[in-house]
């Protein structure tokens, strides 16, 4: 499920976590849905057990998923709309970033057109993600 960059800049740990709620925004992971046991992500990938439960204590402790002793670890039934809620916020530094460009001089068109790019990209890799490998 998990698919970790060794080299990457991003502790692996915090890959874990990205790529936990992105699962959860995407309905890979739906509610009430257990998540791969620590064991069997270090298993996987060779990543050393505590890592892996750095990274779901921190999910847990955030309300995204529930362990439920002897069974596991489970998403929330609210942990997609937390999440939303969360990257909701996000709203006020787009605003941010686009009164800087609008200072530097960058025409509405362009804003607008990077937006659409963007917008379509992020749809046609969703898109992929779910017609491709997704665990």
């Amino acid at each position: 499920m998990f698919q970790i960059e060794p080299m990457s800049r991003i502790p692996v740990y915090e890959q874990i976590i990205r790529q936990t709620e992105r699962f959860i925004l995407t309905d890979v992971l739906e509610p009430g849905a257990q998540i791969p046991s620590v064991r069997s992500v270090s298993m996987t990938n060779s990543i050393n057990p505590r890592t892996i439960l750095k990274a779901y204590t921190s999910l847990d402790s955030r309300g995204l998923i529930q362990a439920v002793p002897g069974k596991g670890y489970f998403v929330c039934a609210d942990a997609k709309e937390q999440l939303m809620r969360k990257e909701r916020e996000k709203m006020s530094k787009l605003a941010e970033i686009v009164t800087e460009l609008v200072i530097a001089g960058v025409s509405r068109e362009e804003i607008s057109a990077c937006v659409e790019q963007t917008f379509r990209q992020t749809e046609q890799n969703l898109l992929s993600d779910e017609g491709g490998e997704q665990q």
